[in-house]
């Protein structure tokens, strides 16, 4: 009788992790990202460049809206992620004595990537993917004195290749690690990022984490500049269901 007792429960636990394994896995999280902001900005040839050095504290002055959410789902192996960041923001500066340059500049990106968790440990997993990031940018300068005012809209699409590391420390504490780069002349000549958190689970649905954020974008086309990078710190709550 034994026997048979025995098969039962090895076949019980097969059927479990396979329904486990089939099943999709999902987490949001909205976060707040306190970037500083420096680059150059030319919405035609036409245009002066505005060339811009702001700390977070600046930023927070002159942004007039921001929003940022990245989610991602898993099954089995098979990991699919996404990321949308906006920002709005009105900058100055000077162009000659007595000559200011005004400057504003309206940000999205939309990220969408799939891959396969390549390492799956207990404490230790490694996806890598590959996607794309699709931009959309509003830049005007104008420069009152002169009586000169330009605006350009611009839309491109980046394919990208990414990589993603997480490490559980104990049962409550990990670290995610997250990079990618794209562009390659496609759409714009060259992005990447690179994403570090430390986080924190509350409990089984609700985790807290704190980071560090590094993006860049160099675009021209038509005479249209875009060559800025944005650093700073983060902090986000993540739901999993």
């Amino acid at each position: 009788m034994k026997t048979p007792l025995l098969v039962a429960v090895l076949l019980t636990g097969t059927v479990s992790a396979t329904a486990a394994a089939d099943t999709w896995r999902g987490q949001v999280t909205p976060y707040v990202w306190m970037p500083s902001l420096a680059g150059d900005i030319r919405p035609t040839s036409s245009a002066p460049t505005l060339s811009t050095r702001q700390s977070f504290s600046d930023i927070l002055d002159e942004l007039d809206a921001a929003f940022f959410l990245h989610a991602t789902a898993r099954r089995d192996r098979l990991v699919l992620f996404g990321d949308i960041s906006h920002a709005s923001l009105s900058t100055s500066a000077s162009l000659a004595p007595g000559v200011s340059i005004e400057g504003r500049v309206r940000q999205t990106s939309m990220t969408a990537a799939a891959g396969y968790q390549v390492v799956q440990a207990p404490d230790l997993s490694l996806d890598l993917l590959a996607g794309a990031r699709l931009w959309q940018a509003r830049a005007s300068v104008d420069v009152p004195a002169l009586g000169l005012s330009a605006t350009e809209s611009e839309r491109w699409v980046d394919p990208l290749l990414a990589a993603r590391l997480r490490r559980d420390f104990t049962p409550d504490w990990s670290a995610i690690v997250y990079a990618d780069v794209g562009g390659f002349g496609v759409g714009s000549d060259a992005t990447w990022q690179a994403v570090g958190s430390l986080n924190y689970r509350l409990n089984d649905a609700l985790y807290l984490s704190a980071g560090y954020r590094h993006l860049e974008v160099r675009y021209e086309d038509n005479d249209a500049r875009l060559d800025i990078e944005m650093s700073g710190p983060l902090l986000g709550a993540t739901w999993r269901f």
